[in-house]
């Protein structure tokens, strides 16, 4: 039975891991966080001393997820999209979170200075919701609030309505 590719995006802090590791846990369908694959394969390319974070070698994760990805039934997790190939993905969800909630859970997770303020500026000014919709087809990108445990209860309720109509539909 054929399964949909997920993608998860958004800014640091707006919740992708914890909605993606629940709507693995309730699908069944496999989760990948790419910055821990990334680090556990060691798919950095050097280090942004200003950001004080490793740069990812997009060209190495392409590689490392082009089977898994082909297969499908996989629920991706990364703040940034624009490197995945289009073709990847069935639907691609935007997480979104109020600054001031934002603000607090990067602070919570150490982020300071201009790492951070670039982070909340990046998520006023809608700068991934930007690049997913230049990256994919429009129809196929959604925003989703991301701010309180109702809004993580409604996102799971919603994207699992999508996977189940998707695979009626392409099965």
């Amino acid at each position: 039975m054929r399964r949909p590719n997920v993608l998860l995006t958004g800014t640091p802090g707006v919740g992708k891991t914890t909605l993606g590791k629940e709507l693995a846990s309730r699908t069944g369908m496999t989760y990948v966080n790419v910055g821990d694959m990334a680090k556990d394969g060691e798919l950095y390319e050097g280090f942004d001393e200003e950001f004080d974070c490793p740069i990812l070698d997009e060209d190495r994760v392409i590689d490392e997820l082009e089977d898994k990805m082909s297969e499908g039934g996989v629920i991706v997790d990364y703040h940034g999209c624009d490197f995945f190939p289009e073709r990847w993905f069935h639907i691609v969800f935007v997480l979104r979170t109020e600054n001031s909630f934002l603000y607090d859970r990067l602070e919570s997770r150490g982020y300071k200075g201009r790492k951070l303020q670039d982070n909340i500026q990046c998520e006023i000014f809608q700068t991934l919701y930007e690049e997913a919709l230049l990256s994919y087809r429009k129809e196929i990108v959604h925003q989703l609030h991301s701010n309180t445990p109702e809004d993580l209860e409604r996102n799971l309720d919603q994207i699992m309505q999508w996977i189940e109509q998707w695979m009626k539909d392409n099965n």
